[in-house]
């Protein structure tokens, strides 16, 4: 084997909660998140050194890249002496709230660990991935799943009811910290009642998971686009509508495909960049070996 292809899939947060601070300033949390069908595609190749690539992508390829630092952290805990040549293709919106560099990450390790036959489990790959993110682990075992700690705590969940996915990414991202640092100042006026959402996943009630998707950094998000967006989502028929991780991009809740694409061509004379996505089982998978 000299190369291998992964395909990482972006998630949604289904409800997010902040439930503290701990002394180093990091923010405790309490989400339901969903993988969702928007893939980063990674593939590694063997190499003598290490390179990496992120070809129609404006992300900076250097040691702050999620993909550089999971290679590192990989080579670092198996002790392999080896290298890779990672080309990233970038499917997945930046300062979006989706996941996309933490999903980089996990197809890296998904990747190594396959390429060099470390035959690491996926607790351990877990592990290592939590070093570099704390959406990694998620972006990993994918499906849908319940986090706490600073979100690398990790509970799988019953799936999510068949549903659709129209989400939509305005033309500005947001900074993660500085999201949380408005959430500081401002705090909430909206929090979910993650027990009621638990239930609603164990009976597969779709409308009662709906009625509790609620992020508490809504309120303190810069997004000047959340609420439009969720305005024009609710519309056209969304069963909730509300912006994933710290923003910037926002999605609706359907229960039929014709209803995503109906809402997501309302929102294009505005917002063209928007998707129309289902829940995903499956984390970061390997697709092609050669």
């Amino acid at each position: 084997m000299r190369s291998v292809t992964v395909l990482a899939p972006a998630k949604l947060n289904l409800t997010l909660d902040i439930t503290g601070t701990r002394p180093d300033g990091y923010h405790t949390v309490d989400m339901i998140l969903q993988a969702v069908s928007l893939h980063e595609r990674v593939t590694v190749r063997k190499s003598r050194g290490f390179s990496l690539a992120l070809p129609g992508s404006n992300v900076p390829a250097n040691e702050h890249n999620t993909a550089w630092k999971a290679a590192l952290a990989f080579f670092g805990e198996t002790g392999l002496l080896a290298g890779a040549a990672v080309t990233v293709e970038k499917h997945a919106p930046v300062r979006a709230g989706m996941a996309g560099g933490s999903a980089d990450a996990a197809a890296v390790l998904v990747a190594l660990n396959a390429l060099y036959g470390a035959r690491l489990s996926v607790a351990e790959l877990c592990a290592i991935g939590a070093q570099v993110g704390a959406d990694v682990p998620f972006c990993i075992l994918g499906g849908t799943a319940r986090a706490t700690g600073i979100g690398e705590v990790l509970e799988q969940l019953s799936p999510c009811p068949p549903c659709f996915f129209t989400v939509c990414m305005p033309k500005g991202g947001i900074s993660t910290p500085q999201a949380y640092a408005r959430y500081d100042a401002l705090g909430t006026d909206e929090r979910p009642d993650t027990a009621a959402a638990l239930a609603a996943l164990r009976a597969g009630d779709l409308q009662a998971l709906c009625a509790q998707m609620k992020n508490a950094l809504s309120f303190s998000s810069a997004g000047r686009d959340t609420a439009p967006i969720c305005r024009i989502l609710r519309e056209n028929g969304a069963a909730a509508a509300l912006m994933t991780g710290s923003g910037a991009a926002v999605f609706g809740v359907f229960e039929t495909r014709r209803a995503a694409s109906a809402a997501r061509a309302a929102l294009a004379a505005v917002y063209p960049r928007a998707w129309v996505l289902s829940p995903e089982r499956q984390g970061a998978r390997i697709v092609h070996t050669a």
